[in-house]
């Protein structure tokens, strides 16, 4: 193609029969021909071929290194999907963990308080027992300083009012009742 583009505007010059054109058909054109064609094939040879491996490899490389990174990419949504979910179920089991505590609390507080009041319950009967016995200690203790109060207070007015005579003479009656006896 490169052979006819140059080749045709001398063939028309020629054709028109002036010479001194710009391209001028002889040998020098041919041995330039050739030369530029060799130069072509060295050129496609040593450098576009080179430079088109290269470029060829550079772009599956730039094409790996987009795959790498792709993969890459999915592989982090992937570990990100992987540990929000592993958060999730942390949550929920700190959610579950601290309902389960709060419960257990409630219960324990509730068991506590129970035994709290069965506690005071006993301790009430047990001190109202401790009263009625010692109500009842100190009644009789009381039963008994009266009688022995009253047995006093007789004593003392029957001296009062018992003369010498009136003693020997009860005395007398106590012996006669003791002997026959």
């Amino acid at each position: 193609m490169a052979i006819v583009m140059l080749a045709s505007p001398a063939a028309t010059l020629a054709a028109e029969g002036g010479g001194g054109g710009l391209i001028e058909l002889n040998k020098s054109l041919l041995i330039q021909l050739v030369n530029f064609l060799v130069l072509l094939i060295v050129l496609y040879r040593f450098l576009y071929k080179p430079l088109v491996s290269t470029l060829e490899g550079r772009s599956a490389a730039i094409r790996q290194q987009l795959a790498e990174a792709q993969a890459a990419r999915e592989e982090a949504q992937r570990q990100l999907a992987e540990f929000e979910s592993r958060l999730q179920a942390a949550q929920a089991d700190a959610q579950a963990l601290r309902e389960r505590a709060l419960r257990e609390a409630a219960e324990t507080r509730e068991r506590l308080t129970a035994e709290a009041r069965q506690e005071a319950a006993r301790l009430l009967v047990a001190a109202q027992a401790q009263i009625a016995q010692e109500v009842r200690r100190a009644k009789t203790e009381l039963r008994a300083e009266v009688g022995a109060l009253a047995v006093e207070i007789a004593e003392r007015l029957i001296r009062k009012s018992l003369r010498d005579e009136d003693h020997q003479r009860l005395v007398q009656e106590a012996l006669a009742q003791i002997e026959p006896a």
